[in-house]
């Protein structure tokens, strides 16, 4: 050790620290009993509390309970364990000031360096539905002053906060001990371990309060798992970060092709969130956050989700060049054959057959993402804005049985037209607003998106479409403010409309609609995406 005068700008570090006392305490006993052998094997001492030293003491090897440390039975149900000055002083005394030293003799307290904690499973208590008085019992108190502890005392002791560190820790005890550069890594990750359970406990009890859809306070958490090539240009630094929990785009597996950009994640979750509108087979082809098509297909069909692409793919062959495409059911050698000719960024789905791999492997810039078995839409949205951040529920569009339409021009629509009109309807909210979309038999056949008035996204969407407007039905995200733009579909030859309805000029559209002798739906539901 190093005698200094206690001075922090005349700190000196010394680069490794050999183990000869490690306080463990883990709600997650992954791996403990390999690093346990590894510490004995090493001469370690083991300080150990409650569960983990039973784990421990089970398998064979010593432990030394903690409470002998303190001289204080763990009380409270478990509350009060490691709350005391003889290990405290262990995990925070300077080793590196001789008065420190001087001190633990003084006392009889001996200095520990390694402590493995994690704490209790607080987000996957509130994840499983428990209630009030099981999540507050699952707040750790003891972890985390264990933790920020060791952390700021990395000059002297390693701090471990997940069992992925164990094997780190292991080669380090064969090495002679941690380094400096370990350890400042170690505590790192463990302060950022600590505030993000800090957050959603927070989180948690911002939750509690009961008078709003949305938290009075809000916390983000992420942890950064790869830096980008570049952002949305080349000129923008850019970084993936991954949510604790999450089970979304962010998590998906590349199964193959180059490293995913960041216009490849934007346009992968824009499609995604398309696909996965519908529950039938489905698929969605993206540009630029846009769709240039949409299909669904029935499940009887002999290879449903590879009918549904070829639909989707019909929509704007020419803008589906270089898209990136999103399926919600696995993708078929059928599928795959029909892509493999196509030049795609990306194909995303929640799982691929054997046959399809072969296929698609073959083509090297094509990248292939496989989604977390668990994957599931957020339920709420994050945008940032200058000087803070807007949230909002994520929108889905309601049902017909959950929001019924209203009726206000034309005959009742017939199963098959009503069926294309939820469709068109569904498939819509993926549009940028001033959104249109066209569909017939199921799939979109001409969008208009992204314009400042609505008469420009039905030309547009009529222009795409060509004759293929000719007896498709229409979607509009919010209201026709005036009947022009109605009337652009009506001389493309739509049969049937549906949009929410709400304009001071409502009757104006719905006469016009009557002259024409279409069948028109008002949703009571907008569905801006901007």
């Amino acid at each position: 050790m190093v005698n200094v005068v206690h001075d922090a700008n005349s700190y000196q570090h010394q680069d490794r620290v050999a183990v000869k006392r490690a306080l463990i305490s883990v709600s997650d006993k992954t791996g403990l009993l390999e690093l346990a052998q590894a510490l004995v094997n090493t001469g370690v001492e083991i300080v150990s509390t409650g569960s983990t030293a039973a784990t421990m003491r089970d398998a064979g090897y010593p432990v030394t309970e903690v409470s002998t440390v303190t001289g204080f039975p763990e009380s409270l149900d478990g509350r009060v364990k490691t709350l005391h000055p003889g290990v405290h002083a262990g995990l925070l005394a300077d080793l590196r000031l001789q008065e420190h030293r001087d001190q633990l003799l003084d006392l009889g307290i001996e200095a520990f360096e390694l402590a493995v904690v994690n704490l209790y499973p607080f987000r996957e208590t509130v994840a499983s539905g428990a209630d009030a008085a099981t999540v507050i019992e699952n707040i750790d108190i003891g972890g985390p002053a264990l933790v920020r502890a060791s952390a700021k005392n990395h000059a002297n002791i390693a701090i471990a906060v997940s069992p992925a560190r164990y094997p780190e820790i292991i080669s380090a005890l064969a090495s002679g001990g941690t380094t400096l550069a370990q350890r400042v890594a170690l505590a790192t990750e463990a302060f950022a371990h600590t505030a993000a359970y800090d957050r959603a406990v927070a989180g948690w009890f911002a939750a509690q309060e009961g008078n709003s859809a949305l938290p009075s306070e809000l916390s983000i958490e992420a942890l950064r798992v790869s830096e980008l090539r570049y952002g949305e240009n080349s000129h923008q630094a850019a970084a993936l970060y991954k949510s604790p929990g999450g089970n979304g785009i962010a998590q998906a597996r590349l199964l193959h092709g180059k490293e995913m950009s960041y216009n490849n994640y934007v346009d992968a979750d824009a499609a995604l969130r398309a696909a996965y509108d519908f529950s039938e087979p489905a698929v969605a082809i993206i540009k630029h956050a846009n769709p240039c098509g949409i299909a669904i297909a029935s499940e009887s069909t002999s290879d449903p989700i590879a009918d549904a692409h070829l639909r989707a793919h019909e929509c704007d062959p020419v803008s589906a060049f270089g898209g990136v495409i999103a399926a919600n059911r696995p993708v078929t050698l059928g599928m795959a054959n029909a892509v493999k000719d196509i030049f795609t960024e990306v194909l995303v789905a929640p799982s691929f057959h054997e046959d399809a791999l072969a296929v698609l492997t073959t083509k090297k810039n094509l990248r292939l993402l496989q989604l977390p078995d668990d994957y599931n839409r957020e339920t709420h949205e994050l945008r940032q804005v200058s000087g803070g951040f807007l949230m909002q529920s994520t929108d889905v569009v309601s049902s017909r049985a959950t929001v019924p339409w209203t009726l206000v021009a034309g005959e009742e629509a017939d199963a098959t037209t009503l069926a294309d009109l939820e469709f068109a309807w569904i498939a819509c909210r993926a549009v940028k607003s001033n959104g249109i979309l066209l569909a017939h038999n199921g799939a979109a056949v001409g969008v208009g998106m992204g314009q400042v008035n609505r008469v420009d996204s039905c030309r547009l969407a009529a222009e795409r479409a060509g004759e293929r407007a000719l007896g498709a039905v229409a979607a509009s995200d919010a209201f026709f403010p005036f009947a022009d733009g109605l009337q652009v579909l009506l001389d493309a030859g739509v049969s049937a409309v549906v949009q929410p309805g709400g304009s001071i000029r409502d009757q104006d559209v719905i006469d016009a609609a009557h002259t024409a002798g279409i069948t028109m739906y008002f949703t009571g539901e907008r569905h801006f995406f901007h």
